[in-house]
């Protein structure tokens, strides 16, 4: 589970099944994250993705 005494308030995120999200705030707990893609020509924001992530155990 996050600790988020340490939000980070430049990163918004709303997936509260990753483990760095704070609980009951839109905040990552990370100090930075990796975007990626999983498209080879990503034209939508859908093409995007939080690298970073980690399912909650």
């Amino acid at each position: 589970m996050s600790n988020c005494t340490n939000e980070n308030k430049s990163i918004r995120c709303t997936v509260v099944q990753c483990q760095h999200h704070c609980q009951s705030k839109d905040y990552c707990s990370l100090s930075s994250i990796q975007v990626g893609t999983h498209e080879a020509n990503p034209t939508m924001i859908e093409c995007t993705d939080c690298t970073s992530f980690k399912l909650k155990s």
